[in-house]
């Protein structure tokens, strides 16, 4: 059957633009290119990579360029990957190329480098020696170089001292131009450690090099498959003989799958009653394939995990892959442990921890069905699975699924849409739902499962609350841990057991100012105070990163009396190694956790009993099944209780939840010590008594009256500009544009962002009420269309719909 060709095609590029580009196919693409192919075009003076969103033989009215080149020759996005991309540019209001970027991690397979070449002008000048200055001399050998071939940055840079600034120079001259070129990568020049060996043997009549005799030898010896990287200690030259073998199709070398430890993952335990019943609601909706959204409610320690695995199992069964989303990337390899254990190869990971290429590499795997099981963080929402029967969302919730950069999705929300689309069911699982999907399941939305009770009839910790007002009026002194914590962690050191501290805030203390004149460190681009970092002998923004030494005097009026305030994780990892010199402390925060490898070596080292007490931030408190832990201590409740932000009282509530739900996980029954100076606020103590229905019930009272979310559809519109006056005239003609607001919306504001500065940029916002979620995205459209039409720069608005934070 002959192949239709096509002479131009549309393509949706990542730029704030938000709309397609149409090219012009060369003849040796018209019949290969289609919806959902990457396509490499012309864009300025850059080349993009965009995806095809239509081919056709209508010419445009204007003249257009020619695309250079096609990166897939299947689609990376099918037809229900496409419509789910346009489905969320248009929710969310974001522009589709930024969407279907963030849809496709396959930037690790392409190389990209800037190339160097000698334009007329500059070989005439090379010619003749123009350039003669002494402080140009470095522009002079470049010139001489690429006066032979085109050169890349790299490599002029590694061999021409200050070729960095001579290019510059250069380039405004107009003696040379760059060209931005992409090649695939070599799969083969990946490291060792990350490639694994398969060998069949060695056809008889094929010569061989000495290394790779030696090589064919010891797998003819050993067969299997090996890890290059381990080969490479046993045989010489192992992986150069590896890779020219491979070339030559004598053996392959394959993306080796990532490692995750496997011991103390729990065997399959019998599921009680509720956990049968929520499992049979499962299959049966799986069975049918029928969409239905379920919120699986249930205490810590109830079982959920298994709930999930006995559902993937019944999804796997029946021929359909199946889909679980972690809230970050301190979960992943826990779960990831479990899943292998219970599936084995079917099993692909994906989340930011990866290399793009790592990344790359599992995506791939999943879109040619070698994984059925995808275990995933917020954009693992997007991944290729084939025939999906079910996608599970654990702790639905978390903060971590909303995306704070364009595209701002929810992954939680853009899995119930996905689901949709393939007729699948979805579970949301919580201890603590979110109020959202709560009011849905009352309303019938969703269908609630109820999981009341722990496994194995294991009690809920005791929770003790500890007035941290009376404790100082008792001791005369601001401690950081009251008597009652010490007594409690001397007691668990004493029997052999372990013990969990949280303070949600990193960092040694939260500023330092001048006893003098009261002044505070601040950040030079952000209106927040840099916090101490002890350890490493710094100030830090936690905002830009922008860090400064510790100062030794006021910087505005020169008083050496300047004090340190407040107080963070690492403050609590020293009191604690003060307190008790014996006890093994470990601390789990984003100062030390920098990959997924720290997070894996101090979490499996803490369940394997090589520390007493691990410190940490909310990192530590989400998911972790660590039998040993007897004792959970909260070093301050009221961390996030006075953020200018609606769901402040919600966060916290289910941040101690979840810490509390770490203790007693085991044979051992756990308490939960809880210091607070504000004992009587609603969400401290509901979280206290474990009684997530009282706290829905005042809760949802506040929001009905304020008309907050659920009662109403909420979008954060936000003004931002480098200069402050340019910030106010923008937001101000925001406010004419929307008065007088249509019927079904509330406009608040405009009014300075609650971090009024960030990153050198002055912030105001505006939040829109809206009782039509039809109207509310009308209006951000316009709004959209006014930017355009006004020529903002790119980054002047930014929207986000159903925000989780207002900062």
């Amino acid at each position: 059957m002959e192949l239709r060709q096509y002479e131009y095609c549309d393509v949706s590029l990542p730029v704030p633009l938000d709309r397609p580009f149409t090219y012009r196919l060369p003849l040796t693409l018209r019949h290969r290119v289609r919806p959902g192919c990457r396509l490499t075009v012309p864009f300025g003076a850059r080349k993009l990579t965009g995806v095809v969103l239509a081919c056709h033989n209508a010419p445009p009215p204007v003249e257009i360029r020619q695309a250079l080149r096609l990166l897939d020759e299947e689609p990376v996005l099918d037809d229900a990957l496409l419509a789910l991309a346009r489905w969320v540019a248009t929710y969310y209001s974001a522009p589709l190329g930024e969407v279907l970027r963030a849809m496709t991690p396959l930037a690790g397979e392409m190389h990209r480098s800037k190339v160097y070449s000698l334009t007329d002008a500059g070989r005439d000048a090379a010619r003749q020696l123009l350039l003669g200055a002494s402080s140009e001399e470095p522009a002079v050998e470049l010139m001489r170089m690429l006066e032979a071939r085109p050169l890349t940055e790299s490599w002029l840079k590694s061999r021409v001292p200050g070729a960095q600034t001579a290019l510059k120079s250069l380039l405004r001259k107009g003696f040379i131009e760059m060209d931005d070129v992409e090649a695939e990568r070599d799969p083969l020049r990946a490291a060792s450690a990350r490639l694994r060996v398969e060998f069949s043997g060695r056809p008889a009549d094929v010569k061989l090099k000495k290394a790779e005799r030696e090589l064919a030898a010891y797998l003819e010896l050993h067969p299997g498959a090996h890890n290059l990287g381990e080969l490479e200690t046993k045989v010489a030259n192992a992986g150069v003989a590896a890779r020219a073998m491979a070339r030559r199709g004598l053996l392959a070398l394959r993306p080796e799958g990532p490692a995750y430890r496997q011991e103390h993952v729990r065997p399959p335990h019998v599921l009680n009653a509720d956990q049968q019943k929520a499992l049979e609601e499962l299959e049966s909706a799986i069975r049918a394939s029928r969409f239905q959204t379920f919120l699986l409610q249930g205490v810590t320690g109830s079982g959920k995990t298994e709930v999930y695995l006995r559902a993937i199992e019944a999804a796997l069964a029946l021929e359909r892959s199946a889909l679980l989303l972690v809230p970050e990337i301190a979960l992943t390899p826990a779960v990831a442990g479990q899943f292998y254990h219970r599936f084995g190869d079917r099993v692909a990971i994906l989340h930011s921890a990866f290399s793009d290429r790592e990344r790359a590499e599992q995506w791939r795997r999943i879109r040619s069905g070698g994984a059925w099981v995808v275990v995933g963080t917020r954009s693992g929402v997007f991944a290729p699975v084939r025939n999906l029967g079910l996608i599970v969302v654990d702790e639905e919730h978390d903060q971590s699924y909303k995306q704070e950069e364009t595209p701002r999705y929810n992954g939680r929300d853009v899995a119930i849409v996905r689901a949709q689309q393939a007729g699948a069911c979805v579970v949301l699982g919580s201890a603590t739902p979110s109020m959202e999907s709560r009011h849905n399941a009352e309303k019938s939305r969703y269908k609630l499962l109820s999981l009341p009770e722990r496994i194995e009839k294991r009690p809920l910790p005791q929770v003790e609350l500890i007035d941290m007002r009376q404790e100082f009026l008792e001791t005369r002194r601001q401690s950081t841990f009251s008597r009652r914590m010490l007594e409690a962690i001397a007691a668990r050191l004493e029997s052999g057991e372990q013990t969990m501290l949280l303070l949600n805030r990193r960092g040694f203390s939260s500023f330092v100012a001048c006893r003098t004149c009261g002044e505070r460190i601040e950040c030079r681009n952000c209106a927040v105070t840099l916090t101490h970092h002890r350890r490493d002998r710094r100030m830090l923004c936690h905002y830009c990163n922008y860090a400064e030494r510790v100062p030794s005097k006021c910087p505005k009026c020169d008083s050496e009396y300047i004090y340190f305030i407040g107080q963070g994780s690492e403050k609590v990892e020293e009191e604690l190694h003060r307190a008790f010199p014996e006890a093994r402390v470990a601390r789990m925060d984003r100062d030390t956790v920098t990959s997924k490898r720290h997070y894996e070596s101090i979490l499996f080292g803490f369940r394997a009993r090589e520390y007493d007490i691990l410190v940490g931030t909310q990192m530590i408190a989400k998911g972790h099944d660590i039998p040993n832990v007897t004792l959970v201590g909260v070093v301050s409740a009221d961390v996030g209780l006075g953020m200018p932000d609606f769901r402040a009282a919600e966060r916290t509530f289910q941040l101690l939840t979840q810490a509390a739900g770490r203790a007693g996980r085991g044979e051992r029954p756990g308490i939960v010590l809880v210091q607070t100076i504000n004992p009587d606020h609603y969400a401290v103590r509901f979280s206290a008594a474990q009684n997530y229905e009282g706290f829905y019930a005042k809760e949802l009272h506040f929001r009905r009256m304020m008309r907050y979310p659920p009662f109403s559809a909420l979008a954060n519109v936000l003004v931002q500009a480098e200069n402050r006056e340019e910030a106010l005239r923008m937001s101000a003609d925001l406010e004419r544009r929307l008065n007088p607001a249509p019927a079904e919306l509330k406009v608040i504001g405009p009014a300075e962002a609650p971090v009024p500065r960030l990153k050198r940029e002055y912030r105001y916002q505006m939040l829109i009420k809206s009782a039509s979620r039809k109207a509310l995205r009308e209006t951000l459209e316009d709004l959209r269309r006014y930017a355009l039409d006004q020529k903002w720069n790119a980054t002047a608005l930014v929207i986000d719909v159903d925000p989780l934070s207002l900062m």
